[in-house]
Protein backbone atom coordinates (compact mmCIF):
# COMPACT_ATOMS: atom_id res chain seq x y z
CA UNK A 1 0.00 0.00 0.00
CA UNK A 2 1.23 3.47 -0.45
CA UNK A 3 0.65 6.26 2.10
CA UNK A 4 -2.66 7.64 -0.04
CA UNK A 5 -3.88 3.88 -0.10
CA UNK A 6 -3.43 3.61 3.94
CA UNK A 7 -4.74 6.90 4.66
CA UNK A 8 -7.90 6.37 3.09
CA UNK A 9 -8.48 3.15 4.30
CA UNK A 10 -8.21 4.15 8.09
CA UNK A 11 -10.97 7.55 7.24
CA UNK A 12 -13.56 4.34 5.45
CA UNK A 13 -12.48 1.10 7.48
CA UNK A 14 -10.84 2.08 10.44
CA UNK A 15 -8.41 0.19 9.30
CA UNK A 16 -4.71 0.52 10.15
CA UNK A 17 -2.89 -2.40 8.30
CA UNK A 18 -3.94 -5.72 6.77
CA UNK A 19 -7.59 -5.85 8.24
CA UNK A 20 -7.98 -9.44 10.16
CA UNK A 21 -10.36 -11.82 8.82
CA UNK A 22 -11.76 -12.19 4.95
CA UNK A 23 -11.42 -9.06 3.15
CA UNK A 24 -11.07 -7.54 -0.94
CA UNK A 25 -9.37 -4.37 -1.10
CA UNK A 26 -10.05 -2.57 -4.41
CA UNK A 27 -7.53 0.36 -5.44
CA UNK A 28 -7.97 2.58 -8.91
CA UNK A 29 -10.64 0.12 -10.19
CA UNK A 30 -8.35 -2.98 -9.01
CA UNK A 31 -7.73 -5.66 -7.06
CA UNK A 32 -5.27 -4.72 -4.64
CA UNK A 33 -5.56 -7.32 -1.65
CA UNK A 34 -8.19 -10.48 -0.52
CA UNK A 35 -8.45 -12.87 2.02
CA UNK A 36 -10.84 -15.68 2.75
CA UNK A 37 -11.52 -18.19 5.40
CA UNK A 38 -13.45 -21.27 6.22
CA UNK A 39 -16.50 -20.11 6.40
CA UNK A 40 -16.48 -16.92 3.86
CA UNK A 41 -15.00 -17.12 0.20
CA UNK A 42 -14.93 -14.33 -1.75
CA UNK A 43 -14.93 -15.10 -5.90
CA UNK A 44 -14.76 -12.73 -8.71
CA UNK A 45 -17.72 -12.17 -11.32
CA UNK A 46 -16.93 -13.68 -14.41
CA UNK A 47 -19.74 -12.10 -15.98
CA UNK A 48 -19.14 -9.70 -18.85
CA UNK A 49 -19.67 -6.01 -18.39
CA UNK A 50 -20.22 -6.40 -14.29
CA UNK A 51 -17.04 -6.61 -12.59
CA UNK A 52 -17.48 -6.90 -9.24
CA UNK A 53 -17.49 -9.73 -6.51
CA UNK A 54 -19.66 -12.49 -4.90
CA UNK A 55 -19.23 -12.50 -1.02
CA UNK A 56 -20.91 -16.40 0.21
CA UNK A 57 -21.48 -16.51 4.32
CA UNK A 58 -21.44 -20.02 5.05
CA UNK A 59 -24.99 -20.90 7.44
CA UNK A 60 -23.80 -20.63 10.96
CA UNK A 61 -21.58 -18.64 10.60
CA UNK A 62 -20.63 -16.28 14.08
CA UNK A 63 -18.51 -13.51 15.34
CA UNK A 64 -16.25 -13.00 11.47
CA UNK A 65 -16.21 -9.64 9.73
CA UNK A 66 -15.38 -9.00 6.27
CA UNK A 67 -13.81 -5.88 4.63
CA UNK A 68 -14.22 -4.70 1.26
CA UNK A 69 -13.46 -1.24 0.82
CA UNK A 70 -12.68 0.91 -2.62
CA UNK A 71 -10.17 3.69 -2.46
CA UNK A 72 -9.91 5.87 -5.73
CA UNK A 73 -6.37 8.28 -6.50
CA UNK A 74 -6.33 8.74 -10.08
CA UNK A 75 -8.07 11.58 -11.09
CA UNK A 76 -10.37 11.55 -13.72
CA UNK A 77 -11.22 7.48 -13.06
CA UNK A 78 -14.69 6.11 -12.92
CA UNK A 79 -15.15 2.81 -11.21
CA UNK A 80 -17.92 0.74 -10.94
CA UNK A 81 -18.59 -2.42 -9.20
CA UNK A 82 -21.65 -5.24 -8.62
CA UNK A 83 -20.95 -7.32 -5.09
CA UNK A 84 -23.59 -9.40 -3.95
CA UNK A 85 -23.83 -10.83 -0.50
CA UNK A 86 -24.88 -14.53 0.35
CA UNK A 87 -25.55 -14.95 3.84
CA UNK A 88 -26.42 -18.13 4.92
CA UNK A 89 -28.97 -19.06 7.49
CA UNK A 90 -28.31 -18.16 10.89
CA UNK A 91 -25.32 -16.62 10.45
CA UNK A 92 -24.09 -13.19 12.63
CA UNK A 93 -21.25 -11.09 10.61
CA UNK A 94 -20.20 -7.58 10.58
CA UNK A 95 -19.27 -6.15 7.29
CA UNK A 96 -17.29 -2.97 6.59
CA UNK A 97 -17.40 -1.70 3.62
CA UNK A 98 -16.75 2.07 2.08
CA UNK A 99 -15.48 4.57 -0.29
CA UNK A 100 -12.64 6.65 -0.39
CA UNK A 101 -11.55 9.37 -3.39
CA UNK A 102 -8.39 11.26 -3.08
CA UNK A 103 -8.83 13.60 -5.99
CA UNK A 104 -5.85 16.22 -6.55
CA UNK A 105 -6.14 16.35 -10.06
CA UNK A 106 -8.56 18.73 -12.51
CA UNK A 107 -11.22 15.79 -13.82
CA UNK A 108 -14.11 13.68 -12.16
CA UNK A 109 -13.34 10.81 -10.13
CA UNK A 110 -16.00 9.05 -9.60
CA UNK A 111 -17.65 5.44 -8.02
CA UNK A 112 -21.03 3.17 -8.45
CA UNK A 113 -21.24 0.09 -6.23
CA UNK A 114 -24.39 -1.95 -6.60
CA UNK A 115 -24.55 -4.12 -3.79
CA UNK A 116 -26.75 -6.75 -3.10
CA UNK A 117 -27.75 -8.56 0.04
CA UNK A 118 -29.65 -12.34 0.21
CA UNK A 119 -30.11 -12.86 3.81
CA UNK A 120 -30.96 -15.71 4.83
CA UNK A 121 -33.55 -17.69 7.23
CA UNK A 122 -32.50 -16.11 11.04
CA UNK A 123 -29.60 -14.95 9.79
CA UNK A 124 -28.01 -11.52 11.64
CA UNK A 125 -25.88 -8.50 9.53
CA UNK A 126 -24.22 -5.67 10.56
CA UNK A 127 -23.34 -3.44 7.59
CA UNK A 128 -21.25 0.03 7.80
CA UNK A 129 -20.78 2.13 4.81
CA UNK A 130 -18.30 5.14 4.84
CA UNK A 131 -17.81 7.51 2.26
CA UNK A 132 -14.95 10.04 2.24
CA UNK A 133 -13.79 12.49 0.14
CA UNK A 134 -10.45 14.97 0.13
CA UNK A 135 -7.74 16.08 -2.53
CA UNK A 136 -6.42 20.12 -2.96
CA UNK A 137 -7.53 19.50 -7.19
CA UNK A 138 -11.03 21.12 -8.67
CA UNK A 139 -12.13 17.92 -9.99
CA UNK A 140 -15.38 16.68 -8.68
CA UNK A 141 -15.38 13.66 -6.38
CA UNK A 142 -18.73 11.43 -6.92
CA UNK A 143 -19.96 8.49 -5.07
CA UNK A 144 -23.20 6.64 -6.16
CA UNK A 145 -24.10 3.55 -3.82
CA UNK A 146 -27.34 1.37 -4.13
CA UNK A 147 -28.17 -0.91 -1.79
CA UNK A 148 -31.09 -4.00 -2.96
CA UNK A 149 -31.88 -5.51 -0.17
CA UNK A 150 -33.70 -9.43 0.37
CA UNK A 151 -33.96 -10.46 4.01
CA UNK A 152 -35.63 -13.70 4.67
CA UNK A 153 -38.06 -15.03 7.42
CA UNK A 154 -36.44 -14.16 11.12
CA UNK A 155 -33.17 -12.19 9.05
CA UNK A 156 -32.44 -8.96 10.50
CA UNK A 157 -29.68 -6.49 9.23
CA UNK A 158 -28.60 -3.43 10.91
CA UNK A 159 -27.13 -0.79 8.37
CA UNK A 160 -25.08 2.70 9.27
CA UNK A 161 -24.59 4.95 6.42
CA UNK A 162 -22.09 7.84 6.88
CA UNK A 163 -20.80 10.78 4.77
CA UNK A 164 -19.45 13.41 6.83
CA UNK A 165 -17.16 15.23 4.54
CA UNK A 166 -15.35 16.19 1.35
CA UNK A 167 -18.26 14.45 -1.70
CA UNK A 168 -19.18 16.73 -3.98
CA UNK A 169 -21.83 14.72 -5.37
CA UNK A 170 -23.94 12.14 -4.20
CA UNK A 171 -27.04 9.75 -4.79
CA UNK A 172 -27.79 6.78 -2.47
CA UNK A 173 -30.14 4.56 -3.24
CA UNK A 174 -31.38 1.62 -1.23
CA UNK A 175 -34.02 -0.88 -2.14
CA UNK A 176 -35.34 -3.40 0.47
CA UNK A 177 -38.04 -6.49 0.72
CA UNK A 178 -38.90 -7.91 3.94
CA UNK A 179 -40.29 -11.21 4.92
CA UNK A 180 -42.41 -12.43 7.98
CA UNK A 181 -40.40 -11.56 10.81
CA UNK A 182 -37.87 -9.63 9.72
CA UNK A 183 -36.36 -6.58 10.59
CA UNK A 184 -34.49 -3.51 8.84
CA UNK A 185 -32.43 -0.81 10.92
CA UNK A 186 -31.16 2.16 9.00
CA UNK A 187 -28.99 4.93 10.50
CA UNK A 188 -27.68 7.18 7.74
CA UNK A 189 -25.69 10.46 8.66
CA UNK A 190 -24.59 13.18 6.20
CA UNK A 191 -23.27 16.34 6.21
CA UNK A 192 -22.63 18.50 3.03
CA UNK A 193 -20.94 22.10 2.59
CA UNK A 194 -19.87 24.52 -0.23
CA UNK A 195 -22.13 23.44 -3.08
CA UNK A 196 -22.03 19.58 -2.48
CA UNK A 197 -25.31 17.80 -3.16
CA UNK A 198 -26.74 14.58 -1.50
CA UNK A 199 -29.66 12.55 -2.48
CA UNK A 200 -31.12 9.68 -0.06
CA UNK A 201 -34.10 7.48 -1.71
CA UNK A 202 -34.96 4.89 0.42
CA UNK A 203 -38.03 2.26 -0.29
CA UNK A 204 -39.10 -0.40 1.74
CA UNK A 205 -40.98 -2.95 0.90
CA UNK A 206 -43.00 -4.90 4.09
CA UNK A 207 -44.36 -8.07 2.68
CA UNK A 208 -44.35 -10.56 5.53
CA UNK A 209 -46.51 -10.58 8.59
CA UNK A 210 -44.83 -9.63 11.62
CA UNK A 211 -41.72 -7.36 9.93
CA UNK A 212 -40.54 -3.75 10.99
CA UNK A 213 -38.29 -1.20 9.79
CA UNK A 214 -36.74 2.01 11.17
CA UNK A 215 -35.02 4.35 8.77
CA UNK A 216 -33.43 7.25 10.50
CA UNK A 217 -31.52 10.13 8.79
CA UNK A 218 -29.96 12.83 10.24
CA UNK A 219 -28.21 15.96 8.28
CA UNK A 220 -26.26 18.84 8.32
CA UNK A 221 -26.05 21.08 5.26
CA UNK A 222 -23.38 24.14 5.90
CA UNK A 223 -22.83 26.98 3.41
CA UNK A 224 -24.90 26.62 -0.06
CA UNK A 225 -25.38 22.95 -0.27
CA UNK A 226 -28.62 21.08 -1.10
CA UNK A 227 -29.59 17.60 1.00
CA UNK A 228 -32.63 15.65 -0.38
CA UNK A 229 -34.41 12.97 1.51
CA UNK A 230 -37.16 10.61 0.20
CA UNK A 231 -38.09 7.87 2.57
CA UNK A 232 -40.86 5.77 1.14
CA UNK A 233 -42.22 2.76 3.39
CA UNK A 234 -45.09 0.16 2.08
CA UNK A 235 -46.52 -1.74 4.24
CA UNK A 236 -48.37 -4.53 3.01
CA UNK A 237 -48.98 -6.81 5.71
CA UNK A 238 -49.20 -6.54 9.20
CA UNK A 239 -45.81 -4.68 10.11
CA UNK A 240 -44.61 -1.90 11.89
CA UNK A 241 -42.50 0.91 10.24
CA UNK A 242 -41.14 4.07 11.21
CA UNK A 243 -39.09 6.65 9.46
CA UNK A 244 -37.29 9.67 10.14
CA UNK A 245 -35.66 12.94 9.48
CA UNK A 246 -33.90 15.47 11.52
CA UNK A 247 -32.06 18.09 9.84
CA UNK A 248 -29.90 21.20 10.54
CA UNK A 249 -29.95 23.73 8.24
CA UNK A 250 -26.91 26.52 7.93
CA UNK A 251 -25.67 29.30 6.02
CA UNK A 252 -27.67 29.95 2.92
CA UNK A 253 -28.00 25.68 2.69
CA UNK A 254 -31.28 23.86 1.31
CA UNK A 255 -32.64 20.58 3.06
CA UNK A 256 -35.98 18.82 1.43
CA UNK A 257 -37.37 15.85 3.17
CA UNK A 258 -40.04 13.87 1.58
CA UNK A 259 -40.77 10.76 3.63
CA UNK A 260 -43.88 8.77 2.22
CA UNK A 261 -45.93 5.87 3.55
CA UNK A 262 -48.22 3.61 2.21
CA UNK A 263 -50.49 0.78 3.74
CA UNK A 264 -51.95 -1.29 2.30
CA UNK A 265 -53.15 -3.51 5.22
CA UNK A 266 -55.53 -3.00 8.06
CA UNK A 267 -52.74 -3.84 10.66
CA UNK A 268 -50.07 -2.06 8.57
CA UNK A 269 -48.75 0.41 11.60
CA UNK A 270 -46.47 3.25 9.83
CA UNK A 271 -45.21 6.50 11.13
CA UNK A 272 -42.98 9.24 9.75
CA UNK A 273 -41.69 12.14 11.31
CA UNK A 274 -39.50 15.38 9.54
CA UNK A 275 -37.83 18.26 11.82
CA UNK A 276 -35.52 20.76 9.77
CA UNK A 277 -33.89 23.97 11.45
CA UNK A 278 -31.05 25.89 12.98
CA UNK A 279 -29.12 25.58 15.76
CA UNK A 280 -30.96 26.92 18.57
CA UNK A 281 -29.66 30.44 19.93
CA UNK A 282 -29.79 29.35 23.76
CA UNK A 283 -27.66 25.83 22.68
CA UNK A 284 -24.71 29.07 21.30
CA UNK A 285 -25.19 31.22 23.92
CA UNK A 286 -24.85 28.33 26.75
CA UNK A 287 -21.31 27.07 25.36
CA UNK A 288 -19.96 30.49 24.69
CA UNK A 289 -20.56 31.15 28.25
CA UNK A 290 -18.21 28.65 28.65
CA UNK A 291 -15.46 30.08 26.46
CA UNK A 292 -16.31 28.70 23.59
CA UNK A 293 -16.23 31.29 20.51
CA UNK A 294 -19.15 31.32 18.02
CA UNK A 295 -17.47 28.59 15.72
CA UNK A 296 -16.30 26.33 17.72
CA UNK A 297 -19.61 26.00 20.17
CA UNK A 298 -21.34 25.19 16.62
CA UNK A 299 -18.86 22.58 15.57
CA UNK A 300 -19.52 21.21 18.71
CA UNK A 301 -23.33 20.77 18.70
CA UNK A 302 -22.86 19.79 15.26
CA UNK A 303 -20.88 17.38 15.73
CA UNK A 304 -23.04 16.09 19.15
CA UNK A 305 -25.68 15.93 16.42
CA UNK A 306 -24.00 13.93 13.98
CA UNK A 307 -22.49 11.51 16.74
Amino acid sequence: MDAIEKHMLEQIADLHGVPEGAYNIRYNGKKDGRKTTTNIDIVTKTEEGKPGIDIIIRPGTKNESVHIPVVLSESGLKDLVYNDFYIGEDADVTIIAGCGIHNCGTDTSEHDGIHTFHIGKNARIRYVEKHYGEGDGSGERILNPETIIYIDEGGRMEMESVQIKGVTSTRRVTRAELSAGASLEISEKIMTHGSQYAETDFTVDMNGEGCSANVVSRSVAKGSSRQLFVSRINGNCPCTGHTECDAIIMDQACVTAEPQLTANDIDASLIHEAAIGKIAGEQLIKLMTLGLTEAEAEEQIVNGFLK
